[in-house]
C-alpha cells in the first residue's frame, strides 16, 4: 500500500473520531498486548476509573467474541501443534462526544444470523435491572449448548454500555454475513 492510500485511511479514521483501529487475526496474545495499549491511551486521556474499566471490559468481550466465533479463520491444517485456531475480525474504539464507542465486526455463518439477532434484540431491549437479573440467572444456569465461554459476553457488553447496544448484519455471500456490534460507554 502506498503512503497516500494508508494516509487516506488514517484521515478517515481520525475524522470519525477513531483513536484505535485493529483489523486482522486475533489471538489471546494480541488481546493482551492491545489491551495494555488501550489502557495506557485511556489513562493519558484522563478517563475516570469507571469509564476505563467499562471500555476495557467491552473491548475484551468484543475481542473474545471474535477469537471464539468469527467464521473467518486460518484452517487448522495450516498451523503447527497445538492447532489453535486464529480468527479474523475488525475492532475500533473512538470518541463520539463524551462517549467512547467500541465497534467490532466479523464474519458469521448466515444460518446463525436470526438466532443472534433474536438474542441481541432481547438483550438490547432490557433495562439495567433486567440485565442484572438476567445476568445472575445465566450465571447460575451455566453456558448454553455450543457456547465456547460462559455465554455472558453480549450481556456484559450491554451492562457496561451507557446506551442500548447496536448491531447489524450484512450478507457477504451464500454462506456468510458480516456481523457488527457497537457499544457506547
Amino acid at each position: 500500500m502506498l503512503a497516500r492510500e494508508l494516509f487516506d485511511i488514517r484521515q478517515v479514521l481520525r475524522k470519525q473520531g477513531i483513536i484505535f483501529a485493529y483489523s486482522g487475526y486475533v489471538t489471546e496474545t494480541v488481546l493482551s498486548g492491545v489491551g495494555e495499549a488501550i489502557k495506557q491511551k485511556l489513562t493519558i486521556d484522563d478517563a475516570d476509573t469507571k469509564t476505563l474499566r467499562s471500555v476495557f471490559a467491552v473491548f475484551v468481550e468484543q475481542m473474545q467474541n471474535m477469537i471464539r466465533y468469527s467464521a473467518e479463520k486460518v484452517p487448522n491444517s495450516a498451523l503447527e501443534p497445538p492447532f489453535i485456531e486464529i480468527r479474523y475480525g475488525v475492532l475500533t474504539i473512538g470518541r463520539d462526544g463524551d462517549d467512547y464507542v467500541v465497534h467490532a465486526g466479523n464474519l458469521v455463518e448466515r444460518s446463525d444470523v436470526e438466532r443472534l439477532r433474536a438474542r441481541l434484540s432481547k438483550i438490547r431491549d432490557m433495562n439495567k435491572e433486567e440485565l442484572r437479573a438476567s445476568h445472575k440467572e445465566k450465571l447460575r444456569a451455566g453456558p448454553e449448548e455450543g457456547s465456547k465461554g460462559a455465554g455472558l459476553g453480549f450481556m456484559e457488553i450491554a451492562r457496561r454500555a451507557t446506551k442500548p447496544i447496536e448491531f447489524d448484519f450484512t450478507d457477504v455471500d451464500d454462506k456468510y454475513a458480516f456481523f457488527t456490534l457497537k457499544a457506547s460507554v
